[in-house]
């Protein structure tokens, strides 16, 4: 229960903490306004979050003479690209759960996809000129609990099942102090692959390479319709765009798409940033800037930030009804953003009860298999990329490689591996999908509380976080 007597928890917004400063620091911003009147383009993409960015700067860099269009309804980085935790790394860390879902060759070959994605960010990332709070010190994930510990033994022991022990290296309690100290860690796993990012940074980069690059882009401009026939037409509140092919990079707006309703749900997430903690390292040690997360199902997340600051997310947030993204709960549920500030202060409890600067939360777009897909409507005009399931940063480099190689009718690594070829698994029907995963959000939560504190989770909490694995439904497996 949230303290009363300790800094409150800031009311969570619609504006993170990261696109602030994004926006305060920002020199030399390309003007990009709405779209006024018609315009004729080779390639319309719908969003300017990193998806959307990728595939339009991955469309001029490959084909400099098509004529690309990007329309965003805010402003680039303001949706999730500009909310996340800012920690890149793929799937070398998921090849237990992958394994279960796709198989181990499945698994493979996505932790090898991200590992290519995760090259080609360091390289934009790193370029002269960027300033994105570029950090590449590796991930960790620790165990906070007995029944973590199980899970930290069972990842271990599939990445030397899968012939890729480097890629997780176990760390005792002693190892674990040497990287950063918490009373309440007890083992852990490192990832030599990961990195820290200012994700509003680098997607106000992207924004302004797309416009560099020859990319026609227009913020505050809303798609109100898309017409699909020999030709593409979309429709905005103040224009309109005719094309030849239209890509949608909109995040959880796909969750109400004929193409991917029958796959994706609305989760949210929520995260804190602290205020400075200029004695941080004294306190608990932490020399360098790995991005660390705990073995729950609803996971705690967290990285260090420049300034001597902390960001703490937690993946608990409530689900939307019928993929209602609007919904106020996705924003603005200040029970999901004391959870993080709590995480905060429990996690690490040698730091003290830290102010608050900000707190925020948004949708998450989670595929049914907890990987992106991508999918071309059947006239082969209309292409779209979801499912990025919180990770953010990683993925949706992998996104703006499958749709522009899709797009430009290439076969390659991209357009013939599992992001693409697979066929997605679905959810149940509505009412089924939400209230099904609203009742196992809580028997989850209520067994990794009591886990934490140390007790026996009830018999109905057992009986409910069991569930989604007697239904083979793969998301809300622990």
């Amino acid at each position: 229960m949230l303290d009363r007597t300790a800094p409150q928890t800031a009311k969570p917004t619609k504006i993170s903490w990261w696109l602030d400063e994004a926006l305060a620091s920002e020199r030399d911003a390309p003007e990009t306004p709405a779209l006024r009147g018609s315009l004729e383009a080779d390639v319309t993409v719908v969003g300017g979050g990193f998806t959307g960015l990728w595939t339009a700067l991955l469309l001029k860099e490959r084909k400099p003479d098509l004529r690309v269009a990007l329309i965003e309804a805010d402003i680039c980085g303001a949706g999730a690209s500009g909310m996340n935790g800012g920690k890149v790394h793929g799937y070398w860390a998921a090849l237990r759960g992958l394994s279960a879902t796709v198989g181990p060759d499945g698994a493979l070959e996505a932790a090898r996809l991200g590992t290519m994605a995760q090259d080609a960010i360091r390289a934009f990332c790193t370029a002269p000129g960027r300033d994105v709070w570029w950090r590449e010190s590796g991930n960790l994930r620790v165990s906070t609990s007995e029944a973590q510990d199980g899970k930290l033994d069972l990842a271990l022991e599939a990445a030397r099942r899968l012939g890729a022990p480097d890629t997780a290296v176990r760390l005792d309690k002693a190892e674990l102090d040497r990287r950063i100290r918490s009373p309440k860690f007890r083992r852990g796993i490192f990832y030599p692959e990961g990195a820290n990012l200012h994700p509003a940074r680098l997607a106000r980069e992207l924004r302004k390479a797309c416009v560099q690059a020859g990319v026609s882009l227009f913020e505050h401009t809303c798609m109100t319709r898309i017409e699909e026939a020999d030709e593409c037409v979309v429709h905005t509140d103040s224009g309109q765009i005719r094309c030849r092919q239209v890509v949608l990079a909109t995040n959880v707006a796909l969750a109400t798409h004929p193409l991917a309703s029958a796959h994706l749900a609305v989760f949210s997430s929520y995260a804190v940033m602290s205020e400075p903690i200029p004695d941080m390292h004294e306190r608990i040690g932490w020399p360098a800037d790995e991005g660390v997360a705990d073995l729950r199902m609803f996971l705690h997340y967290f990285r260090k930030a420049q300034g001597d600051r902390i960001l703490m997310g937690s993946g608990s947030g409530p689900i939307a009804f019928n993929a209602r993204y609007h919904d106020r709960a996705m924003n603005e549920d200040e029970a999901s953003a004391a959870r993080a500030q709590e995480a905060l202060w429990r996690l690490l409890p040698d730091l003290g009860r830290s102010g608050i600067a900000k707190a925020w939360g948004g949708g998450i777009d989670i595929s049914a298999d907890r990987l992106p897909f991508f999918k071309t409507s059947d006239k082969g005009r209309v292409h779209i990329g979801c499912g990025f399931s919180g990770h953010g940063v990683n993925a949706t480099r992998i996104g703006g490689e499958c749709l522009s190689s899709l797009i430009l009718g290439e076969r390659n690594a991209w357009t013939e591996s599992l992001f693409c070829r697979r066929s997605p698994p679905r959810f149940p029907p509505e009412p089924f999908k939400t209230v099904g995963g609203r009742m196992v959000r809580a028997a989850i939560l209520s067994c990794e509380e009591a886990e934490d504190r140390g007790e026996q989770p009830g018999t109905a909490a057992r009986f409910g976080a069991w569930l989604p694995r007697a239904l083979n439904i793969k998301v809300g497996m622990r």
